[in-house]
């Protein structure tokens, strides 16, 4: 048997897998909010470090100077986690004060609506290092002095990359100790809800081969109830099956002791016996005693046949088959064995009827009720096969018939109206007809006989 793994575990790696794609999905989310608020956070620095150094932007005899207090570097200047540069130009955009080759602004830079105006930011790189800027326009109105100088103030992004990092890492280390936890409380409430099934696997396990009782259903929680139901339905038919099956072998046991019995007897006697024509007596009574034992043993058989043939046809063995033909092949069959008996077999069949069934099932079946038919039915009398729509086959003999009284027993197992026969032909016909959900009845014949109606289900 294929083994698909526990239960247990594939829910908890489902679910493990869930919660690590949960945690990448909110640790790439926390990264970027992160950066976002970083962002957001040393912009304002950024800015305000450029506002501190256009406050102190002075004119004196036509130029322009720069007083850059150390407030507006001390945030950032030696920040272990990264660095500023700054840079002041005048009106005609000439260094006055700063680093030099600190990037312009982009063409086309937009400013932001959370911003002055004349403010700008942007990315870019400067010393082999990416840095965020500010871009602040600083209006010069003097008498011989008209335009707009410019503050450039730039930081290098380690202290935003750390900042976007440790909130990740903080979003990690709590969904990791959720999932954690998450994954614990899985494993503890699945191994509770599994211990019923393992209680009933116990009880199963440990229960003798013949202890076909049923489980008890009120100890098991509500989902377990239907396959609790299923278990004890099931055990109910292979009981039933083995009863069955136990009730078969004690009556063909006690069928075979008696013709056993007697047959031992006459060889006994003729064994005793000095007299020839005695014995040719005993050979004869012999020969047919193991005629009857013969057939006795060939109908056990086919007894044993029909319950398999009942399975398969269960298991959805059927097939779609002409009943018309059937009875046709099997009339050809037996008609040498009618000849023999000075009997006449007729067969009247609308051509054709069909009917889902198991083949050989339905030749048993037309064969025990021909064959009782013929054994009934005296010489010079008739056998009459009828095959009409939708799907109803009729076999009326010219025989004694069944008195109303017995009609029902006679499809009992081992029942027999006289010493003849072995009372398992019309039981054999009773199980085909159940095993193909097939009506049988029986009715007087036209002349006094017997006749056997088996309605199918059409196809």
């Amino acid at each position: 048997m294929r083994d698909n793994g526990s239960l247990r575990g594939r829910l908890l790696g489902n679910l493990a897998l869930l919660l690590v794609v949960l945690m990448l999905a909110s640790g790439l989310s926390a990264y970027w909010n992160g950066r976002e608020a970083a962002d957001t956070a040393y912009d304002r620095t950024l800015l305000a470090s450029a506002r501190t150094i256009a406050a102190g932007l002075s004119q004196r005899d036509g130029t322009l100077s720069a007083d850059v207090p150390y407030v507006a570097l001390d945030t950032f200047a030696y920040d272990s986690a990264g660095r500023i540069y700054y840079q002041v130009l005048d009106i005609h955009q000439r260094l006055i004060s700063g680093y030099e080759n600190l990037p312009p602004p982009p063409p086309g830079t937009p400013r932001t609506d959370d911003y002055p105006a004349l403010a700008r930011f942007y990315n870019a790189t400067y010393q082999g290092q990416d840095v965020r800027v500010v871009s602040l326009l600083k209006p010069v109105s003097e008498p011989n002095m008209n335009g707009m100088a410019e503050i450039r103030v730039a930081e290098t992004e380690e202290a935003r990359v750390r900042m976007a990092r440790g909130l990740m890492a903080d979003t990690l280390l709590r969904l990791g100790m959720l999932a954690l936890g998450a994954l614990m409380m899985v494993w503890f409430a699945v191994s509770a809800a599994l211990r019923p099934l393992e209680r009933l696997r116990t009880a199963v396990e440990e229960r003798q081969p013949d202890d076909l009782r049923s489980l008890p259903v009120v100890q098991v929680q509500r989902e377990l109830g239907p396959l609790v139901h299923a278990l004890n339905h099931f055990t109910e038919r292979l009981r039933g099956q083995f009863e069955r099956q136990a009730q078969f072998i004690a009556d063909a046991a006690h069928e075979l002791r008696t013709p056993l019995a007697a047959l031992k007897a006459r060889l006994e006697l003729g064994l005793r016996s000095q007299e020839p024509e005695q014995w040719r007596q005993t050979l004869e009574a012999a020969t047919q005693g193991t005629d009857r034992l013969t057939h006795l043993a060939n109908q056990l058989l086919s007894l044993a046949r029909v319950e398999n043939g009942a399975r398969a046809i269960a298991e959805g063995g059927a097939q779609r088959l002409d009943l018309c033909q059937l009875t046709r092949e099997l009339g050809m069959a037996m008609a040498p064995l009618a000849h023999a008996r000075g009997v006449a077999l007729a067969l009247e069949a609308e051509a054709p009827v069909w009917l889902k069934g198991e083949p050989t099932l339905l030749n048993e079946l037309l064969s025990n009720l021909v064959d009782n038919a013929l054994a009934h039915t005296p010489k010079g009398g008739n056998v009459i096969l009828r095959v009409m729509a939708p799907a109803m086959l009729e076999v009326e003999d010219d025989g004694p018939g069944i008195p109303e009284s017995d009609r029902e027993r006679v499809f009992e197992r081992f029942y027999r109206r006289s010493a003849q026969g072995t009372g398992l032909g019309l039981a054999i016909v009773g199980e085909i007809c159940r095993a193909h959900l097939a009506q049988i009845s029986l009715h007087d014949g036209e002349k006094g006989g017997l006749r056997v109606r088996v309605s199918f289900i059409a196809d």
